[in-house]
């Protein structure tokens, strides 16, 4: 623990996601002093059309939520 869950839209690289797992969790390490054995991260796609359910569900109405988006989730649907 601590654990880091990235949710994205599809289209990313295997690589990609790798890569940015590994800077996330070590920003983490860094920023809190945790041990970098004990840091997780797992990373699930989305359409923009399934986005639409998560956003509400993990964003708009997420009462733990630290750092806000400054978007409409509906402009990834045009």
């Amino acid at each position: 623990m601590p654990h880091i869950t990235i949710k994205m839209l599809k289209g990313r690289t295997e690589e990609q996601k790798r890569i940015a797992s590994e800077k996330l969790a070590s920003a983490l390490v860094e920023a809190i002093g945790c041990n970098p054995t004990h840091v997780s991260v797992s990373v699930e796609d989305f359409t923009p059309e399934e986005w639409q359910e998560q956003y509400k569900k993990e964003v708009a109405e997420n009462e733990y939520l630290v750092l806000e988006p400054d978007y409409d989730p509906k402009e990834l649907l045009k």
